[in-house]
């Protein structure tokens, strides 16, 4: 049903990831995209550590200094660039489906085969994996009831977006990883 493989017709294809990952804060993104890379010996990329390693400080840091809007556009030049040059699996922000290019993006990605997974997570799951502090920029002041309401902003962006969604609530990083390669063998 989902192809992992690129589509062709005979010209060399263009890199793309295997598969990427969306989600809120505490879905396990970046834990999962580990544990997935290694099930299928490919590369990983988090657009989150290669906006901090461009700006040279922290996603938390961008956000006090330069401000969301800033942080917003490298992110949408962080996706762009991942989805292609990267060939493994893609970890995205939380945050970068907001962007109505970047949504394109997703969209012409999936639509030419490509996965795009929603990592689903209630706010109980979340809570313990995200700690709920203040490195996450936008879950200062009530945690809980930020995190809602992001979820209810992003949630049908989310699932708008998926080829497939995992509820990782009461799973491992690595029961979910073999999950999502199960479903795209």
């Amino acid at each position: 049903m989902l192809s992992s493989a690129a589509s062709g017709s005979g010209a060399s294809a263009a890199v793309r990831p295997r598969a990427v990952l969306m989600g809120p804060p505490g879905s396990g993104k970046s834990t999962v995209a580990k544990s997935l890379a290694r099930t299928w010996n490919v590369s990983r990329r988090d657009t989150d550590a290669d906006i901090e390693l461009r700006a040279g400080k922290r996603v938390s840091d961008i956000f006090l200094e330069d401000g969301e809007a800033v942080f917003r556009e490298m992110e949408r030049e962080a996706v762009a660039d991942a989805l292609v040059t990267e060939s493994g699996v893609v970890s995205l922000g939380g945050g970068a489906i907001l962007s109505p290019a970047t949504q394109d993006l997703l969209s012409s990605y999936a639509a030419s085969g490509g996965c795009v997974v929603f990592l689903d997570v209630s706010l109980a799951a979340a809570a313990p994996r995200v700690g709920l502090n203040a490195a996450r920029p936008l879950l200062v002041g009530n945690p809980r009831k930020q995190w809602l309401d992001l979820m209810a902003a992003r949630r049908p962006i989310y699932e708008r977006l998926a080829t497939l969604t995992v509820s990782t609530d009461k799973m491992t990083p690595g029961q979910i990883a073999r999950h999502i390669a199960e479903e795209l063998a």
